[in-house]
């Protein structure tokens, strides 16, 4: 209390999200979605689409839209645990880490974040 104020939204970014939060681009994030959609399955993208709507959303926190952007900067990195090469599990690491920032920001996507994530979808693999 006496101390410095602590700035909450540093408290709730984890080191390693800021490694790839910085490695994320809206460019690069829709160029891996494009051309990996198939491959990676409908469950990662529609969680990568999940995080990217909502961190378009004017009324998410700067600390959520750091959790964001970490996942979505490691589900575009070429260099992951698992790499996407690697067949059958390629993408298992990717879903983990989407997964883990859907539900510290699930609160931030909300009905209109899935259903711009589901037009999307539909787009991509049918109904």
């Amino acid at each position: 209390m006496f101390g410095r104020k602590k700035n909450l939204e540093e408290d709730h970014a984890p080191q390693a999200d800021k490694q790839y939060e910085k490695k994320y681009t809206d460019d690069s994030f829709w160029d891996k979605v494009v051309k990996f959609a198939k491959t990676a399955g409908r469950e990662v993208i529609e969680k990568a689409l999940w995080l990217y709507y909502a961190a378009q959303q004017p009324n998410t926190p700067l600390w959520a839209k750091t959790a964001i952007y970490g996942a979505l900067g490691y589900f575009i990195s070429p260099i992951d645990a698992i790499p996407d090469i690697t067949p059958v599990v390629g993408y298992a690491d990717d879903l983990a880490v989407l997964a883990a920032a859907v539900a510290t920001v699930a609160t931030y996507i909300t009905a209109d974040v899935k259903e711009r994530a589901a037009d999307k979808l539909r787009g991509w693999f049918g109904a």
